[in-house]
């Protein structure tokens, strides 16, 4: 089994001011457990710029797939200047705790507890991991548990008044 080495890196000054009250803007933006969910998203976003200075001088084909990949996940790209102008934010705004707390109304936090408990279905399989990146495909075809019961709740109640009464 080969040794999982780690997805990130920790920042070289750790007690920069301004680093640290900007992470604690994003974190509270976002809902991030921890700030290491934000070294992720930025050692993430640097893979895919590093993948787009390399294809600067390939043929167009292949930037093409990269555009092609990278609008699937839902960023918008349209040249190589946009995949290097590409921050950390926009990476965390594709994660399903934010695609859930966006499209449901509810708070970063909840969202990320209905997500841990396994009441968010992402085309209709339970997904339990917050960071989980919604591709644009995907995005239509998450329900939450929870709101099914109540749909089929209130149709029921509407039926027996509508038939009752």
């Amino acid at each position: 089994m080969k040794r999982q080495h780690k997805t990130y890196s920790k920042p070289k000054r750790p007690f920069d001011k301004a680093r640290i009250l900007e992470e604690n803007k994003i974190r509270e933006e976002f809902g991030l457990k921890n700030k290491k969910e934000i070294w992720k998203a930025e050692a993430k976003v640097k893979l895919i710029r590093e993948k787009a200075k390399k294809l600067i001088s390939a043929v167009q084909e292949e930037q093409k797939n990269l555009f092609e990949r990278l609008r699937k996940m839902g960023l918008k790209v349209n040249s190589i200047g946009d995949i290097l102008s590409l921050d950390k934010k926009d990476y965390l705004q594709r994660r399903l705790q934010t695609v859930v707390s966006k499209k449901f109304n509810r708070t970063p936090k909840t969202s990320r507890q209905l997500i841990t408990h396994k009441h968010v279905l992402v085309d209709g399989k339970a997904v339990n991991i917050p960071s989980y990146i919604v591709s644009t495909e995907l995005e239509n075809k998450i329900l939450l548990k929870g709101i099914k019961l109540i749909e089929k709740s209130k149709k029921k109640i509407i039926e027996t008044i509508e038939n009752g009464e």
